[in-house]
């Protein structure tokens, strides 16, 4: 198996995986989305709240605010030494005291740990009107998204499966099909239709199977059959990963690989027990 990055910095990563099967793929997508720890707010305690909200809303506002998260530093609840109690092993305390006239946002939740804060500071949270405040104590905890989407250290993880086209002798050149392309991927070239090349690099990959261009091949009355065939290579699949900010991506995956690792360990180790 080769995995293949067009695209890696510490927000987005872009790969391509071969020689993987349709489980795998999304084994992957699932445990990235699922079983990759990051911090978020779950206990609140609310001393004062004169705005328009009620605390159940404020509450879960607190707790869709992604925090920067060093899993060196903490750990699941769950599995923490203090058996679940909360420690700064596994929990970090944020404070809010705002009052109005003012937007609260993100940055103004104040964290007894200075590296741990929220990924941006201007999520809006609550808008103050004259005489209204809020005051608040907020305990983040580390959890996976399988709990509460809140965990869940990705904004977008997704695969498809590698797109093959294939253009036959009976192509005559009209163009329908390339016209009909809604991601450019095909050209004229020679009098032919051919995959479009951008620096070097096929535009294959960018295409969406939408099968317009068969549509139009066949509306140009070629035939019986399609000059241009859309397929889909199932041992080949192409990933877009976009990370919250609680977590770098390539943490992200790197951590999900390692938990496929550990459950497959497992499994082999009850099946040998079993025998």
């Amino acid at each position: 198996m080769d995995l293949v990055f067009s695209r890696l910095d510490d927000s987005v990563a872009r790969f391509t995986i071969h020689g993987a099967t349709p489980a795998f793929a999304n084994a992957l997508r699932r445990s990235m989305i699922g079983e990759v720890p990051t911090l978020a707010i779950e206990d609140i305690r609310i001393y004062d709240n004169t705005s328009v909200l009620f605390d159940e809303i404020l509450a879960h506002r607190l707790g869709m605010i992604p925090i920067k998260t060093d899993l060196s530093q903490y750990t699941p609840r769950a599995d923490c030494s203090c058996g679940g109690a909360g420690c700064p092993g596994c929990t970090v305390t944020f404070t809010l005291s705002a009052e109005g006239p003012k937007m609260v946002t993100s940055g103004d939740l104040v964290s007894m740990d200075p590296k741990t804060v929220p990924v941006l500071d201007n999520i809006p949270i609550i808008k103050l009107w004259e005489g209204q405040k809020v005051v608040l104590e907020a305990t983040a905890e580390v959890n996976y998204g399988k709990e509460h989407a809140k965990w869940e250290p990705t904004l977008a993880c997704g695969y498809k499966e590698f797109p093959v086209i294939t253009i036959s002798e009976k192509c005559d050149g009209c163009g329908k099909c390339v016209s009909e392309c809604p991601r450019e991927v095909l050209e004229i070239a020679d009098g032919k239709v051919s995959i479009r090349v951008v620096n070097g690099e096929s535009k294959e990959k960018d295409c969406s199977m939408c099968r317009l261009c068969e549509t139009a091949c066949m509306d140009s009355e070629i035939g019986d059959e399609s000059a241009i065939k859309i397929d889909a290579d199932s041992t080949r699949f192409i990933f877009v990963v976009e990370s919250d900010g609680s977590l770098p991506v390539k943490e992200i995956i790197e951590r999900a690989l390692l938990h496929i690792k550990s459950v497959s360990t497992d499994l082999i180790d009850a099946l040998q027990e079993g025998l």
